[in-house]
This record gives structure tokens, C-alpha cells and sequence, in this order.
């Protein structure tokens, strides 16, 4: 099986053909929300600049189509991984429940539920309800002996104890939504990808999850940010893109 790599195409067939069967350490993977279809945007914003809210294809199903979506895919994840191997799903409240039956179906150990707070939350249009400010990380295990760095995760926490010592990473993670250089944007100036995740948020799963040499597979690579990050950390790599101008848009972030 080759590493180092993306793959274009629908992730349940390239894992079902491509990949080996339980040969992957950590899989991160950010699928859609199933939350297109308004065409919200705000123009004009004075806090952030124009906000777009995702309006995708991709991110436009009916709730059986996403649940049997939800099945299929991280079935196929499961086969992929190996004994002790884990799983990172990103969610929001929308489909958290979808990803949770299917992981406990698979009979997949919740080990945390992390909460992303995005320190500089998009804008509350409606005034109807909370600012929403929060996504999830689901981390689920196959088997007993999972990977997990505890020492490496303290020196990454920004946090100390009161005597400057290392402290435990919590499973609320303090991040601002890409922005300045990091986010990837196209000649409009509008950003290439609506979901783009932040680099430390990667850097936390893979140094929590992997070491040095193991394998990280995306299903849902988008524009790159994992593959990115596992070559940075020394580990092996493989990414999974559908959508082909996201493709282009990783590949020419990992020079390949």
C-alpha cells in the first residue's frame, strides 16, 4: 500500500480498494454537516469581513441519505484501522447524533467528546438563539491498547500550573477559525474551502494519537490541513478528496 498520497474520489471505494485492511494508526476526518442549503452571507461585516455560510453540494442530503452516508463511511474507516487504532471526527450538534450511533455500533470505545470554542465565533444573523461558537471532536478507539501521548500533549498546552509546570490538556480546546496566512484563499479573496480546520487543532489529535512513522489517513481531505500537518509531525500520510479543485488545493500544499 502506497503512503505519501491523495487519492480523488468517493472515500468509501478508495478505502474499500486502496487501502489495507487494519494498516492505519489515526484517522481525522471532517465529513460534511449536511448543513447547505440557505445561502446565508453576510456582506459588509465590519468585525470579520464578508461571511458566507456553506451552501455546498456536498453538504446538501435528506436525513436517511446522511444517516446511511454516516454508516457507510465509517464502516469502511473501521476496516482501515488497526487494533488500537483511533478515530477523530469533526461535528457540530447537527449531526453529532448520526456519528455517535454508528461509532457505538461498530462497537468503537468513546473515549472524549473534545469542544473546539472558537475564539472569534461567526456573526449571530438571526438574534434568535446563542451565538453558536462550538464544535465537537468525537474520539473513538478500535480495541483496548489505543496510542495516547499524555506527556507530549502537556508540553503543547498553552496552560500551566500555577508553578509554570506542564499541565494536562483538557477537552476544551480554545481556537480561533482559520485566519491571516493560514487560510487558504482563492484570487476573489474568499476562502477556497468554507470548513477549513485549524493547523493546532490537527497538531493536538496527531501528536495525541500517533507517533512518529505510524500512518494518518483523511477521508475528507478538503484542503489539506491534515496531510499537511502529519508530514510537519513525521508521520505517513494519506488523504482522500472528492471534490477536484480541493484536490489541486492540497496537492500544491504538500509540493506534490
Amino acid at each position: 500500500m502506497k503512503t505519501n498520497l491523495i487519492h480523488k474520489g468517493d472515500c468509501v471505494e478508495i478505502m474499500q480498494k486502496e487501502i489495507d485492511k487494519g494498516s492505519i494508526d489515526l484517522i481525522f476526518a471532517d465529513p460534511p454537516y449536511n448543513l447547505s442549503g440557505n445561502g446565508l452571507q453576510w456582506k459588509g461585516n465590519t468585525t470579520g469581513g464578508d461571511w458566507f455560510m456553506v451552501n455546498e453540494a456536498w453538504d446538501r442530503m435528506s436525513a436517511p441519505e446522511y444517516m446511511q452516508f454516516t454508516r457507510q463511511w465509517i464502516g469502511a474507516s473501521h476496516q482501515t484501522l488497526k487494533d488500537g487504532g483511533s478515530i477523530y471526527i469533526a461535528c457540530s450538534y447537527h449531526n453529532i447524533a448520526e456519528v455517535m450511533i454508528v461509532l457505538r455500533q461498530l462497537d468503537f470505545k468513546i473515549n472524549n467528546i473534545i469542544t473546539w470554542q472558537k475564539t472569534n465565533a461567526m456573526p449571530n444573523m438571526t438574534r434568535r438563539v446563542f451565538t453558536h461558537s462550538t464544535e465537537f471532536i468525537v474520539w473513538g478507539v478500535k480495541g483496548k491498547k489505543w496510542t495516547f501521548n499524555n506527556e507530549d500533549l502537556k508540553n503543547l498546552n498553552p496552560d500551566k500550573q500555577a508553578d509554570g509546570s506542564p499541565k494536562a490538556l483538557r477537552d476544551v480546546w480554545p481556537l480561533p477559525l482559520v485566519q491571516g496566512k493560514e487560510r487558504i484563499r482563492g484570487k476573489d479573496n474568499r476562502a477556497i474551502h468554507p470548513t477549513q480546520k485549524p493547523e493546532e487543532l490537527l497538531r493536538r489529535v496527531i501528536v495525541a494519537s500517533s507517533n512518529k512513522g505510524d500512518i494518518v489517513l483523511d477521508p475528507f481531505l478538503g484542503s489539506g490541513t491534515t496531510t499537511y500537518m502529519a508530514k510537519k509531525l513525521g508521520r505517513k500520510w494519506i488523504g482522500i478528496e472528492k471534490e477536484g479543485k480541493y484536490v489541486e488545493v492540497a496537492k500544491k500544499r504538500m509540493n506534490i
